[in-house]
């Protein structure tokens, strides 16, 4: 099976670190900016196959998308599931955990992932019957992160924080908008070796019932104009840096 990734930066993050991924790259015919160039140098060095094609047949591919001029023809990421949660929590000593329930809108997922990276998130956590597929769009999005970002895909979304609390003491922290505190009034590292989960649940609808249930606390953010709610990706980064400066205070 294979899969699309198109964008500059996009492909630029799979040949820093999966080239190996990569089957072959299309460019449209007459596009010489220096940042595609230099892709197309680094394709041709490691003997990838480069072709040129017209940027209609790249709209097509993309569906209109902001392709840049490239798209790459790569071998289908078949991410990560339940049973590597335990390897992934080994790789940091004080992991930081994004678990996305309901996020439906694969430009959504990519904002939160690149969001995730930017912010040093060690994992993502989302489940596989609620949750946008990590297709060509959401990778466009992330701008890369999905190849830095590990996302876990889980049957039971409830099931895999019940195992992250008790086999990994991890601090799990929701938010809601009814929670009776705020991010700002909440102590993310009540003690600085706890590993942490931030829960974001979909715009509008918020976390499920059960989701709910499982956390160990919820926030909500203060709002003060008329909107009730934001984007889940913007609300996803104004909890992530707050818990980054927290984590570094």
């Amino acid at each position: 099976m294979s899969e699309t990734v198109y964008g500059i930066h996009a492909v630029e993050a799979l040949l820093a670190r999966a080239p190996e991924r990569i089957i072959e790259v299309f460019i449209a015919k007459g596009r010489e900016d220096k940042r595609l160039v230099a892709v197309v140098q680094e394709l041709e060095q490691l003997g990838l196959p480069v072709k040129v094609t017209n940027r209609q047949w790249l709209d097509e591919k993309t569906r209109n998308g902001v392709h840049q001029g490239i798209l790459a023809l790569v071998k289908e990421n078949r991410g990560y599931q339940e049973n590597d949660i335990p390897l992934l929590m080994q790789q940091s000593k004080q992991p930081v955990i994004l678990i996305l329930d309901g996020v439906t809108d694969p430009h959504n997922l990519g904002a939160c992932i690149r969001t995730a990276d930017a912010a040093g998130v060690d994992f993502i956590i989302v489940p596989k019957d609620r949750s946008a597929p990590l297709n060509s769009t959401a990778q466009k999005v992330a701008c890369g992160a999905t190849e830095s970002v590990p996302v876990v895909r889980v049957t039971n979304l409830a099931r895999a924080m019940r195992m992250l609390q008790d086999e990994f003491q991890v601090w799990i922290v929701g938010t809601a908008g009814e929670a009776d505190k705020t991010l700002y009034q909440t102590d993310f590292y009540k003690t600085q070796s706890i590993p942490l989960a931030l829960v974001m649940g979909a715009e509008g609808e918020g976390m499920r019932r059960l989701t709910k249930e499982h956390c160990d606390e919820l926030v909500s953010i203060p709002m003060a104009g008329m909107v009730s709610s934001l984007n889940v990706s913007v609300a996803t980064g104004i909890c992530l840096f707050e818990i980054v400066r927290q984590k570094n205070r």
